[in-house]
């Protein structure tokens, strides 16, 4: 949730006062007037002296006009402008006269803050050319003594990367959203569920507006419908914004200011959803919050893991990254700082955590870049979860202008942004605040900014096998190859929806479990496939009584061998769990096969690959009196033996309840 757009008065009386110390200082320095041989010109110098001196400000500025137009060659007049433009905040003006007034002029080290204020506006605006030979010049007189320095040559290194970044652009610019999105004077961050179904931003149709959530829906043919208030538990009369949701669309984490016992001006919260009924705003608590500004969050994809913006003290500048997980009892992790290289001395601000988990996008200024804040990304280590060094997402996702927010979609197809429209200069005028729109745009992500691995999802819902209702379960992925937990969501109760995301080159197990119901498993095989798509699955859960059984999808043998693959411990310990959660339960492991081989060597291979299963189960404290081996070889087929996906369907293990 980025500070507020409209000034309060306390500031605007500060700009005031600064205002008007600024020129009492640039009179007093200018007392008398440069060496101008040009009487009238001179003259015309000494009268905008006078006129600056006595705060008429804009007859000083015309009186600077009319000799700049009579008498160009002149550059302590264009200087004069300059500041005089500065101090009236009508920066784009002062540029073009400072740039005029000091190519005018020889190098003079008494000069070296006027070099550094027009690289600094040249920066600002994106004129990386006169703001490199600004900060050359600056760099080339000013003392070695001089605090700041090393700053200034970074700001030299951006408007030499800026240059080499627009001379090789990084896919193409993005495109402002067309109606019925924009509708308002300012919407930002966008956050999409992992279908891509729904569309969530900050919106304030007015500048003196609060914040509010808002959400549109894809159609199926793509566009999106009009925006809606979120809901009327989130929103309220307190400002609600940088929403975040999960990618199931069942958890939001949302900023919001000034509320009744929050620990500081803005704090984080959470809602969760059930069926179309959100929960009221949670406050997370002085585990995630501080006492200062917390704000723009991105949860991960099932929910558990939340970075955020922070400017509590202990970090490595004014705004920091930090990290918090759930844990198992509910409670959320005490917050911690993401450290180096994410987090620098500059500001470090608005975290997006791609669906995959493998990739961290943000916004800072403390990094060579285009300009003000730019947006970075970085990968984290499979092995050691270490962030990798930052790296610019180049021209033309970043310009010279702030960069606000960056969200892409899970299939790392589609990107979206919010961005400021340059507001139309006023004729004639100077104008100390403008406001510009913001507004929501979208872009097709260019290889460079994608992801390190692309993202889909398996969604569905999940029933009682025998009455057919909806279940409340949990869903848990794991990588197979690592056994790490990778997704842990909750279907929905009232409607049994899931959502879970998956990443391409990994295969994955899947189990939902419900209380007194079988264990389901179910494989997901990424490591391969050359079809990434979608899918739909919904799940039966039978009931833990006598006769039930289920196939256990994640056992692995070598062909004609009974030895369990490492990949199969991921089955084998839920296999565990189930046992001591149940355990009054005594189970048959029955063990089957195609019908390639004789009938005897079929029927030793699923007995051996039955007890290899109950062997485990034993070595792990499951008695084995609750255990019983059973191998059926060829029979009991599931499908047809006449092809290998079919074949494969009959090589099995499953779990019987005796």
């Amino acid at each position: 949730m980025p500070r507020p757009v409209v000034l309060c008065p306390a500031l605007r009386c500060w700009l005031v006062s600064s205002l008007l110390c600024c020129v009492s200082l640039l009179s007093l320095g200018q007392a008398a007037a440069p060496n101008i041989t040009n009487n009238k010109a001179r003259n015309l110098y000494e009268k905008a002296r006078l006129q600056s001196g006595a705060r008429d400000f804009i007859k000083a500025i015309q009186t600077l006009n009319e000799l700049n137009d009579k008498f160009p060659s002149i550059g302590e007049a264009w200087v004069m402008k300059g500041s005089l433009l500065k101090a009236m905040g009508d920066n784009r003006a002062a540029l073009n006269a400072y740039r005029e007034g000091l190519a005018k002029l020889p190098n003079d080290p008494a000069r070296a803050s006027q070099y550094l204020l027009l690289g600094d506006l040249a920066l600002g605006y994106g004129d990386y050319p006169t703001g490199a030979g600004a900060y050359r010049t600056y760099l080339k007189v000013a003392a070695k003594t001089t605090k700041g320095l090393p700053a200034v040559e970074r700001r030299l290194h951006s408007c030499e990367y800026a240059q080499e970044a627009m001379r090789h652009p990084v896919g193409e610019a993005p495109q402002r959203l067309p109606a019925p999105l924009n509708a308002f004077k300012y919407q930002y961050f966008p956050a999409l569920t992992a279908d891509n179904r729904f569309l969530l931003f900050t919106g304030r149709p007015q500048a003196s507006s609060g914040e509010d959530l808002y959400v549109s829906r894809q159609g199926k043919d793509g566009s999106m419908s009009e925006p809606v208030p979120i809901s009327p538990t989130i929103n309220s009369s307190y400002n609600e914004g940088a929403g975040t949701i999960s990618g199931d669309g069942k958890t939001l984490v949302l900023a919001s200011c000034d509320r009744p016992k929050a620990l500081g001006n803005c704090d984080l919260y959470i809602s969760r959803r059930t069926g179309n009924n959100w929960s009221p705003p949670l406050n997370l608590g002085p585990a995630v919050n501080s006492t200062e500004w917390d704000s723009q969050p991105s949860l991960s994809a099932d929910g558990r893991t939340l970075y955020f913006t922070s400017t509590r003290k202990g970090g490595q500048g004014q705004e920091d990254l930090y990290v918090t997980t759930l844990q198992p009892d509910g409670t959320w992790s005490a917050a911690q700082n993401l450290g180096a290289p994410v987090n620098t001395s500059g500001k470090d601000m608005a975290p997006f955590i791609h669906a995959s988990g493998t990739t961290l996008y943000y916004v800072t200024d403390g990094l060579i870049g285009m300009g003000g804040l730019d947006v970075f990304r970085s990968e984290k280590s499979p092995t050691t979860g270490a962030w990798s060094e930052p790296r610019n997402l180049g021209y033309p996702l970043n310009t010279f202008e702030n960069e606000a927010s960056l969200f892409i979609t899970s299939d790392n197809e589609r990107g979206f942004c919010s961005r400021s429209r340059a507001a139309q200069e006023p004729p004639g005028g100077y104008k100390l605040i403008r406001e510009k729109p913001v507004e929501l745009f979208g872009f097709s992500v260019p290889n460079p900014v994608k992801a390190r691995e692309s993202s889909t999802y398996t969604q569905g819902r999940v029933f009682d096998a025998l009455t057919r209702k909806p279940l409340r379960a949990d869903v848990k992925l794991y990588d197979v190859e690592t056994d790490a937990l990778t997704q842990f969501v909750t279907s929905d109760p009232e409607d049994g929806d899931y959502t879970v995301v998956l990443n391409e080159g990994h295969e994955y197990a899947m189990y939902a479990a419900a209380d007194k119901y079988l264990l389901k498993s179910l494989n997901f095989d990424y490591s391969s496939q050359h079809t990434f798509n979608p899918l739909t699955l919904d799940i039966y859960l039978e009931p833990v009584r006598s006769g039930k059984s289920v196939v256990l999808n994640n056992l692995f043998f070598g062909t004609n061998k009974f030895n369990l693959q490492p990949q199969s411990r991921t089955e084998l310990n839920r296999l565990v769990e189930f046992m001591r959660q149940y355990r009054d339960v005594q189970i048959e492991v029955s063990g089957y096969t195609d019908n390639v081989g004789t009938p005897e060597a079929n029927m030793t291979l699923s007995q051996r690959r039955a007890q290899a299963v109950t062997e485990y189960l034993a070595s792990h404290g499951i008695p084995a009196a609750r255990l019983r081996a059973k191998g059926y070889g060829e029979a009991k087929p599931l499908a047809g033996n006449d092809t290998e996906a079919h074949r494969r369907i009959n090589r099995r293990i499953e779990l019987h309840i005796l």
